[in-house]
């Protein structure tokens, strides 16, 4: 049967960085005040648009995969930071990339988005629809910070990562997954102001700031990144003795830890990365995969896990 697998992959970081000595010159905050609740000692800040950022991982993911840009039949960007709201950052990286061929869409489940996408787009392969696709995560999401909010300015950084999808007929590829939600959760981790629902105008940033109830989050992430990390592995007939490595969400240190320890894999077994980047959301797990795999931490038939939790409540 027909599967897919992902066959490129590459990441876009800006150059510019904003450390945690650079937040206690601007908030009421300190480099060990923000490192022992997240784990984050700086993250970066894009000059350019979200839709920037994916096409040069687009590009990148290509070029690993060994592809031209025509040869691309569908493009999904995972982002809840797009350029505009219409056209779609999608609309835009296929322009910028030149892929004529390829469909493009947005999808928004935020952290978890690029694993949303990633399962979506194997699955248009696996039924036929689709044979190339390009997923990416992007995020530009300093445009959404209130900085005079030191509980969440400090976690959030942009960047993009991307892989490319290909059918397979071998043993490799999506072995399973499990996407999920808790709508009536959903205020636990919102941006406010921004849709429908807010001022035609609102006034930044405060009225269109990333807002969080850490403690709900956190106690969520855990559970349900472990539970569904479980789940999967029983559900691709897998041991967790055979797990080579846990990408998770880059989100906090402690919340990664707790996951593991859930599902009792060593640290050796868990891809961090998050002091460099912070949160980036659903960029954090495509640009992990392309440095671990840039670090020789992944092999040529390596089981790997992602697991993602994020505003939604999703998984």
């Amino acid at each position: 049967m027909t599967n897919a697998t992902i066959t490129g992959w590459g990441k876009a970081l800006p150059p510019s960085v904003l450390t945690n000595s650079d937040l206690e010159k601007i908030m009421d905050t300190s480099d060990e005040w923000i490192t022992s609740r997240s784990g984050i000692k700086e993250r970066r800040i894009s000059h350019v648009e979200t839709s920037d950022m994916a096409t040069i991982a687009g590009f990148r993911a290509l070029a690993a995969a060994g592809l031209e840009p025509s040869d691309i039949d569908l493009i999904i960007v995972a982002t809840c930071s797009p350029d505009t709201l219409i056209p779609s950052a999608a609309a835009y990286v296929q322009a910028k990339l030149g892929a004529t061929n390829a469909a493009a869409v947005d999808l928004n489940a935020a952290c978890s988005g690029f694993i949303y996408s990633l399962v979506f787009g194997a699955n248009m392969i696996r039924g036929g629809t689709n044979r190339r696709v390009l997923v990416i995560g992007a995020e530009k999401l300093h445009s959404y910070i209130d900085f005079t909010d030191r509980s969440t300015s400090v976690l959030f950084g942009d960047g993009a990562g991307a892989v490319v999808l290909e059918p397979t007929e071998g043993d490799e590829g999506l072995l399973s997954s499990e996407l999920g939600m808790d709508g009536e959760s959903a205020e636990f981790l919102c941006i406010p102001g921004f849709g429908t629902v807010g001022d035609r105008v609102p006034d930044l940033p405060s009225e269109v700031g990333v807002q969080m109830d850490g403690q709900e989050v956190f106690r969520r992430a855990v559970t349900m990144m472990g539970d569904s990390s479980v789940r999967v592995v029983e559900e691709a007939g897998l041991d967790f003795e055979d797990v080579d490595i846990l990408i998770p969400h880059q989100a906090n240190q402690r919340i990664i830890d707790a996951t593991a320890r859930r599902i009792k894999l060593a640290s050796d077994q868990v891809f961090m990365n998050i002091h460099a980047y912070g949160n980036t959301s659903a960029a954090t797990i495509p640009i992990a995969l392309t440095e671990a795999l840039e670090q020789g931490r992944i092999r040529p038939g390596a089981n790997i896990v992602f697991a993602a939790f994020g505003g939604g409540l999703s998984w």
